[in-house]
């Protein structure tokens, strides 16, 4: 048995595979003003459409919706099946707040109450 496909087959599949995957993902890679659809992403990078994303570099933002995630230093992989891999060369997870300098005191109170 064969498994050749004729392009236009091939092409079509890829269209629906990358359609599905836009569909179902919630992240979001932001670049400036910009924000593009992530179509998945894995421990050491993540992909995004070829054809309707430009080219990416440099710092990014990634987010789960409005969820601010990682800022991310990114370098282009390759290109497969309508995909452009990228991955990460720094990946820093986003807080809520600043680092501390020193170790917090587990016993230690939240927070002061004046005199009155």
């Amino acid at each position: 048995m064969t498994t050749f496909l004729p392009k236009e087959v091939r092409d079509g599949l890829d269209a629906a595979r990358i359609a599905s995957l836009k569909k179902a993902s919630r992240l979001r890679v932001q670049v400036g003003d910009d924000y593009f659809r992530v179509l998945r992403m894995w421990r050491t990078g993540f992909a995004v459409e070829a054809e309707s994303v430009p080219p990416l570099r440099g710092l990014i933002d990634l987010y789960d919706g409005s969820r601010y995630l990682y800022q991310c230093l990114i370098v282009a992989s390759e290109e497969e099946r309508g995909e452009m891999v990228y991955e990460f060369k720094r990946n820093t997870a986003a807080t809520d707040r600043a680092p501390l300098d020193y170790t917090r005191d587990p016993d230690a109170p939240v927070a002061l109450l004046p005199r009155s």
